[in-house]
């Protein structure tokens, strides 16, 4: 008896938001056009890790390369594991905007927000 396996799809590294990309969209056609957004994680806060944005002229050696929304950003190939299945917004509020991160690979946040740890 042949047993088929079947395969689950894997989740996208990474998806932007609507908000997220027109904004991206805007700042590849402004201040940062030829560059590209480069994410990665570090190490910093109380959490433990947090997340990092670059503008970049070229990908570092093993980045991934993801496109979304007609647009392309770059990820830190070591920080594949945190930042698999991440949504990346826009927010806009009233003394503050930029961009934050839906991941679901989180498990908690410090008080302030400014880190995370899986």
């Amino acid at each position: 008896m042949s047993e088929t396996l079947t395969r689950r799809p894997l989740p996208s590294l990474m998806t932007l938001s609507d908000r997220a990309a027109v904004r991206l969209r805007a700042l590849y056609a402004g201040a940062h056009k030829g560059e590209l957004l480069r994410v990665s994680v570090g190490k910093r806060g109380c959490s433990g890790l947090s997340y990092e944005m670059n503008f970049v002229t070229e990908p570092e050696a093993g980045d991934d390369r993801v496109e979304d929304h007609g647009l392309v950003l770059l990820v830190d190939r070591k920080a594949t594991l945190f930042l698999t299945g991440t949504v990346m917004d826009y927010e806009v509020k009233d003394l503050e905007s930029g961009f934050t991160f839906v991941n679901p690979n989180e498990k908690g946040r410090c008080g302030c927000g400014e880190s995370f740890h899986v």
